[in-house]
């Protein structure tokens, strides 16, 4: 069916004569042929969103449907991938060189690339929608290759060999297959049943381990203004945290913050195996001066193929960074399309669609019947810092875990700059049982120690930009001691040592240890010592170098200074 333009209005493209054409079918516009999607059809009039410059366009041009949705290329070769919000990949660089010409397109998953594929199931085998039929080894991961969600029945044949991802492996009721299939990427994926988020999303930071919790198949946002380590937070979970794949979209950050990450990101290494971090990940990159339709389309795709492995039964974990940006390209397109403006000129739909989003995010049982879980973590950029502002408000009302950035703390070199005030976790008694049971019967006792200290110590030290710390009895002084250490020496770590991952372990015996120099500090105020005294009691430097040592020598560390103070 072909159209033609009768309006362009930035990204937006307007066509006529299309009778029957579907809302979200792709398109291609132009004499250039670039790709675009329907946002909307009145009577006569389709509104379409294009995902690349318009400028040069023209009414009477041709607008061609190409009768399908936009979806994503799911198969072997998605791993150390480099994509852009349509799926295009990095390799069209070595097609075109730096300047891309528009209307380029080139497939998601190498054509060419012969990849082993291994039966799981045998010939007569009846199989349920969406099982996995075969295994193909990509990298450190067995890509497991599964029937798509809307196909089941008899295996009527099946092959073992070196296969492309065109070439059929197998023939299930009827139906030939490849290891390649495709899906909307609008259109969640579907699985048997959700559960229960009680499994904790392990990333190696104190402060969100210890005091604010994620979980498996959980939701966060990490709101902060510029420059208070949203990105370095992102990149450290993304590295530490024990999910299995890992998909970062780069959604609408500067051009030079990206650039950072694409170079960055394939020389990290990947503390599990030693190799590099990109072996287990994929990076879709849309910079803030790239089309805003395609940026607001990138969030989806991650989604997608987030989903896509979590049916294989991985743990995945998705950073998006940020949503406001993709906010922002909901706003340009609702203001292009004249819609009424809500709150700050954003669309009124803003909220039903973070939700939709974020209701992405679970932990799953799988059609097969595996576990799988996709986590889901978004940076949210205010302006000015501002989290009363509605991309804010509006994630936190679907968001379970808060990790806010503090300004201040990121300016004092505090990493993880995340405020212990102002964060929150919904998560918390979900993952407890894991934590008492698994790592220590203490840890909710302590968990709720460190709070009400820190809480104690900041009210105190409003106290003392008034009247002087000199001016507190020697109760508060050592409150005010303890908060310190608890700051300096537990909440802070440092991203280029050894001490960038404490294990859960580490960091519930790092509290035994602050927990019992308090106890011990305020019997030795009974006893009649000074709080002066305490603060050069030989197990204050000792705490304060204890998160520098590792394993056995952590251990024997602990253990002597608790002996000192017991």
């Amino acid at each position: 069916m072909t159209g033609k333009i009768v309006r362009v209005t930035g990204p937006l493209v307007v066509a006529r004569g299309m009778p029957g054409i579907q809302m979200y079918s792709v398109v291609r516009v132009g004499d250039m042929g670039l790709v675009g999607e329907v946002i909307r059809i009145e009577g006569e009039d389709v509104f379409i969103q294009v995902y690349e410059d318009t400028s040069g366009i023209r009414p009477g041009e041709p607008v061609e449907d190409t009768g399908t949705p936009l979806v994503a290329e799911l198969g072997p070769g998605l791993l150390s991938s480099i994509y852009d919000g349509t799926e295009r990949p990095l390799v069209i660089l070595k097609q075109e060189g730096d300047y891309v010409v528009r209307g380029i397109s080139a497939p998601a998953l190498d054509r060419k690339k012969k990849w082993k594929f291994r039966p799981t199931v045998k010939k007569g085998d009846e199989l349920d929608k969406g099982a996995i039929i075969g295994e193909v080894k990509e990298f450190n991961i067995i890509h497991r290759v599964m029937l798509p969600p809307t196909i089941g029945g008899k295996v009527e044949k099946i092959d073992e060999g070196e296969f492309t991802v065109e070439e059929i492996v197998a023939v299930v009721n009827g139906k030939s297959l490849t290891m390649m299939q495709k899906w909307p990427v609008r259109i969640p994926r579907p699985v048997r049943q959700k559960q229960d988020p009680n499994i904790p999303l392990v990333t190696g930071m104190r402060i969100l381990d210890a005091l604010f919790p994620l979980a498996k198949g959980g939701t966060a946002a990490i709101p902060g203004g510029f420059g208070t380590g949203k990105t370095v937070t992102q990149q450290s979970l993304a590295k530490f945290c024990d999910a299995d794949i890992i998909i970062y979209v780069g959604c609408g950050e500067r051009g030079n913050e990206m650039a950072d990450v694409l170079h960055e990101f394939p020389e990290l290494e990947d503390p599990r195996t030693g190799k590099p971090l990109m072996q287990r990940t994929v990076l879709i990159a849309n910079t803030s001066n790239m089309p805003v339709a395609a940026r607001e389309a990138s969030v989806y795709l991650g989604a997608t193929l987030g989903e896509y492995y979590r049916d294989m039964g991985y743990d995945v974990a998705l950073m998006a960074d940020s949503t406001s940006r993709w906010a922002e390209a909901l706003r340009e397109m609702s203001s292009r399309l004249g819609e009424m403006p809500g709150e700050e000129g954003y669309p009124a739909y803003l909220s039903s669609r973070v939700a939709q989003f974020y209701e992405r995010a679970g932990r799953v049982k799988t059609l097969t019947g595996n576990d799988g879980s996709l986590t889901m973590i978004g940076a949210v950029s205010p302006p000015g810092g501002d989290f009363s502002e509605p991309v804010t408000q509006n994630t936190l009302r679907v968001v379970k875990v808060f990790w806010a950035l503090d300004k201040r703390l990121a300016q004092r070199r505090h990493f993880p700059a995340i405020s212990w005030l102002n964060s929150y976790s919904l998560y918390t008694e979900e993952v407890a049982d894991w934590w008492v049971k698994g790592v220590n019967p203490q840890t909710t006792i302590l968990r709720d120690w460190a709070s009400g200290l820190l809480q104690k110590e900041n009210e105190l030290q409003e106290i003392v930009q008034l009247v002087g710390p000199d001016a507190l009895p020697d109760r508060e002084k050592v409150i005010l001691m303890v908060g310190r250490i608890l700051r300096e020496d537990f909440l802070q770590q440092n991203a280029f040592t050894d001490d960038a991952f404490a294990s859960p372990q580490k960091q519930i015996r790092m509290l035994e240890v602050v927990k019992a120099f308090n106890t011990y500090a305020m019997q030795m105020l009974e006893e009649g010592k000074s709080a002066g005294d305490l603060q050069v009691h030989d197990a204050v430097p000792r705490i304060a170098r204890l998160k520098e040592k590792m394993g056995d020598e952590f251990e024997k560390e602990a253990t002597l200074i608790v002996g000192m103070v017991v």
